[in-house]
């Protein structure tokens, strides 16, 4: 008799495969393009950095909302169906931003654009688990890395070409064509594989998981800017946590949750997606303390801060399919303990930054810090999953999904917050010993050498904040590099399950 796994993964389409990256690469590309748009858009709308803001927290916010329910509507509906629906609506949202006249209106375009890109990754991601056998993954995953890693780190060095040479409208209008032509496809080549199962969504746990996951990335997201003790910010994040506790416990007592927790009793993927959420907090130090001091201490311009993270995106690039071979022939220990050793020298060294570090050091440490998480993200999430059985695919890839949404928002409130509390230290500090300097002068300075003065405190005194907030990483790193010991190659629960039946009966 054919098992339920064997049925899955036989024989998988690599048409199906092309389609589904093309779709994922395509919407997580456009997740990141707007980061260095955000000032030539608040200009052209005569807003506030803080309402434009939403446009790139808002699609996160949708995001985080979306993906937990992903487990459930892969479960309802065929690939064809879900995937023709998701790039609908991201193609739909792409080319009403890109004629977009009104803030309100590009706002909106980017909520439909998110809700049909929070589908595409865990459906990718999904398909792969279900159609490959557990020895020939790591191959498929270290494919999938391609998407996921590749597409958001030449996101910024696109962005930042095209805000220099043309109206940030030209961002959607590249991106048009080619989700068009995704969705054509989709329509003619994809087949249905399946009915619509006769399943039902619990409407009270998806609005607990709205709240919960909602107000959870809202409040860290805020928190950075806004600081911890606004009632906006410890609010959201109150009424997000308890409502995330509400959903648990309702997941746990219903027969068909719509985000199933017991995955968390298989210990190699509870701690493949502890190991995960460290790793993301620190990649999200890189992301926006770097841009951070590229841009506003040594003053580089958009177009060669993001030239400066390319070549570590074709590392990561590269090593995608190389790293998913060696997963294969080798497991994801010694990878992970690799790579995240690489990757906590390579913070370190960031976390000695000054007004004259070179151009080509940045380069270089970024890309060999890049190299280091090309090792980690894919073998270390694929082990963690390939011990979950087969017919809990779907919630797990929606779990680690879900979990990268909130733990990239506790990373950059985080980062925010110990650069933030660290700058205003430093500039303290500084101005008090420029005050003391002044009181022993000979001479009373001028008021532009004072103020020249008080620029260089600030630059000094950013450039320090930053250089601890990457210090600080090295120890979330080291955290990552402790629970990497534990690893083991995973085997698929039901197999472990079968495996001790035969046992049984053989004795």
């Amino acid at each position: 008799m054919v098992s339920h796994a064997e049925n899955h993964t036989t024989k998988p389409s690599y048409g199906i495969i092309v389609i589904l990256m093309a779709g994922a690469f395509v919407a997580i590309l456009n997740s990141t393009l707007l980061n260095i748009a955000l000032p030539s858009i608040n200009k052209d709308f005569h807003i506030e950095a803080s309402i434009g803001q939403w446009l790139v927290t808002g699609y996160m916010l949708v995001n985080g909302i979306m993906i937990p329910t992903t487990a459930f509507l892969i479960q309802k509906y065929s690939v064809r169906r879900l995937f023709i629906t998701a790039m609908g609506l991201f193609t739909f949202g792409t080319i009403v931003a890109g004629a977009s006249n009104l803030f309100s209106l590009l706002l909106a375009a980017r909520m439909v654009q998110a809700t049909g890109s929070a589908i595409m990754l865990p459906l990718l991601m999904n398909y792969l688990l279900t159609n490959f056998p557990v020895e020939k993954r790591g191959k498929a995953m270290g494919i999938f890395g391609l998407v996921m890693i590749f597409a958001p780190a030449i996101g910024p060095t696109m962005s930042g070409y095209i805000v220099e040479h043309y109206r940030w409208t030209m961002l959607f209008h590249v991106i048009t064509p080619i989700a068009a032509f995704v969705l054509l496809v989709a329509i003619f080549k994809l087949k249905e594989t399946k009915e619509i199962a006769a399943i039902r969504i619990d409407k009270l746990s998806l609005v607990l998981s709205s709240i919960g996951f909602g107000g959870l990335l809202y409040g860290f997201s805020s928190a950075g800017s806004k600081g911890w003790d606004k009632l906006e910010v410890y609010g959201t994040l109150i009424i997000g946590l308890l409502s995330l506790v509400l959903f648990i416990v309702r997941q746990l007592k219903i027969d068909n949750p719509m985000l199933e927790f017991r995955i968390f009793k298989y210990p190699l993927f509870a701690l493949s997606a502890s190991v995960s959420v460290i790793i993301n907090i620190t990649l999200f130090s890189g992301m926006l303390l770097m841009p951070m001091y590229v841009q506003t201490i040594r003053g580089i311009s958009p177009l060669h801060s993001g030239l400066l993270l390319l070549p570590g995106a074709i590392i990561m690039g590269i090593m995608s399919p190389i790293t998913g071979k060696l997963f294969d022939k080798y497991g994801a220990r010694m990878l992970a303990i690799t790579g995240i050793s690489i990757t906590a020298v390579t913070t370190y060294l960031f976390s000695n930054l000054s007004m004259t570090t070179s151009y080509t050091t940045l380069i270089i440490i970024y890309a060999f810090r890049m190299f280091g998480m090309s090792m980690v993200m894919m073998p270390v999430m694929t082990n963690g999953l390939n011990q979950v059985p087969v017919r809990l695919n779907p919630h797990g890839t929606a779990m680690n999904n879900t979990l990268q949404q909130v733990s990239g928002a506790i990373g950059s409130a985080l980062m925010i917050t110990i650069m933030s509390n660290r700058t205003k230290t430093h500039a303290k500090e500084l101005a008090e010993e420029a005050m003391k300097s002044i009181g022993n002068a000979a001479t009373q300075p001028s008021a532009e050498t004072i103020a020249a003065a008080k620029k260089a405190i600030e630059m000094k005194a950013m450039l320090e904040g930053i250089n601890d907030a990457f210090f600080i990483s090295v120890g979330i790193v080291v955290v990552a590099i402790l629970l990497s010991f534990f690893m083991k190659r995973a085997i698929p629960a039901d197999e472990t399950n079968q495996s001790a039946k035969t046992e049984s009966k053989i004795s």
